[in-house]
């Protein structure tokens, strides 16, 4: 099994002892180094190779923002804090995923199928089922009234903008959470939703019947916009 040379990079040692148990429990990964501030990684990077970082936000002197830009070329990375705010200024550039603390090893592993592709991943032609292995792991945790929830992606039906939050609607429940629609996007397979409108997002796969003016979705009419109709007809016409 090819291995992965990881930094953790996190000034509170709580939160560094958690990524450092997730990683030791994940095989593909290998710990090259924790760090407490940016600039030791700017060091470190300039003499060892690296294939992904866990990045804390919040860090005194040098944040984790102004870390990945200040590098030329970047390793992947993944960025690790308790604030929800930083989210669309981090898939700006081109994080790989945004783990609100407290992680929980279901969703870092989550981040890590994202970061480094399966075999099966890097065949565009190939789709999972529900009996794959992948599959089962198929899910991200979302904030929504004091607690994280689970949401398989694959339940999802679509997903709606509120100003400052979105509403994830599934066949089971609706689970609202502070997000904006460009982060959430960047978050779920570009294969399996489709961005209809500057509101929504729809499941490619529940959708039952469109025009171009809506998509249906379980007798729910959802807008196609106007900016949308060329690559939503385009899309589902093939």
């Amino acid at each position: 099994m090819q291995t992965y040379n990881c930094l953790i990079v996190d000034d509170e040692p709580p939160a560094r002892e958690i990524l450092k148990r997730y990683v030791e429990k994940t095989p593909m990964l290998h710990l090259a180094g924790e760090f407490i501030n940016g600039f030791e990684v700017i060091t470190f990077l300039h003499n060892q190779n690296v294939d992904l970082i866990f990045l804390d936000i919040q860090m005194p002197q040098l944040n984790g923002l102004e870390l990945l830009r200040s590098l030329a070329n970047p390793p992947k990375v993944i960025f690790t804090t308790a604030f929800e705010h930083h989210a669309f200024e981090s898939y700006e550039l081109d994080a790989v995923d945004y783990l609100l603390k407290p992680i929980k090893f279901e969703r870092f592993i989550k981040a890590i199928n994202k970061a480094i592709p399966s075999k099966e991943a890097e065949q565009p032609d190939r789709v999972p089922n529900e009996k794959s292995a992948g599959w089962a792991e198929n899910f991200l945790y979302f904030r929504s009234e004091r607690k994280m929830v689970k949401v398989i992606l694959h339940d999802i039906l679509y997903i709606e903008s509120l100003k400052d939050y979105v509403k994830i609607v599934t066949d089971k429940e609706q689970v609202i959470t502070k997000y904006s629609m460009t982060a959430i996007e960047a978050m779920l397979p570009a294969k399996q939703f489709l961005r209809t409108h500057r509101s929504y997002l729809v499941a490619l796969d529940k959708i039952n019947s469109f025009s171009t003016t809506y998509i249906e979705v379980l007798n729910i009419e959802i807008p196609v916009g106007r900016l949308y109709q060329r690559e939503v007809i385009k899309i589902l016409s093939q």
